[in-house]
């Protein structure tokens, strides 16, 4: 590691912590040329992940676009943002745990619907409004027809 002082390639790890959630290792290193110390941080590198679009193009997996999704989901509805970001966690998780280098894009439009219908009944129904593309009022009718019966039956 080179030294941000001066340069030297030389130095030592002098403390190691984890951060709390596992993702990344702090070090305090210390130069042996100029014996300043300073902080890296070490974290593991992922395997980029391509999303096929529904037109067949394909663009780099971005956790962000997922977390904007639902916050327009729930917007003005009783979800705490924790829960939100909980939710693009586990749903990361489970792209990266595919050990895929592709995915649909409406395989991970299926993971958000769960999350959300998990979280929130009207969240769920604005997500799924635009995700699904309801042409029309029937079709949009016939969808939460659908979740009422799937309600009442029993989960």
């Amino acid at each position: 590691m080179r030294c941000t002082f001066c340069g030297c390639f030389e130095d030592k790890v002098i403390d190691s912590r984890q951060n709390d959630d596992g993702t990344s290792i702090r070090r305090r290193r210390e130069c042996t040329k100029c014996g300043r110390r300073f902080t890296t941080y070490e974290v593991i590198e992922m395997t980029p992940i391509l999303v096929i679009k529904s037109n067949g193009a394909r663009q780099p997996f971005n956790s962000n676009k997922i977390k904007a999704g639902m916050i327009k989901a729930c917007e003005k509805r009783p979800v705490p943002a924790e829960k939100i970001d909980e939710a693009v966690s586990d749903i990361e998780k489970q792209i990266y745990n595919t050990m895929k280098m592709e995915i649909s894009a409406s395989e991970i439009g299926e993971m958000v619907m769960n999350k959300l219908k998990e979280m929130d009944n009207v969240a769920y129904i604005r997500f799924a409004s635009v995700y699904r593309d309801f042409t029309d009022a029937t079709s949009f009718t016939e969808f939460v027809a659908t979740l009422e019966e799937k309600g009442k039956g029993g989960k």
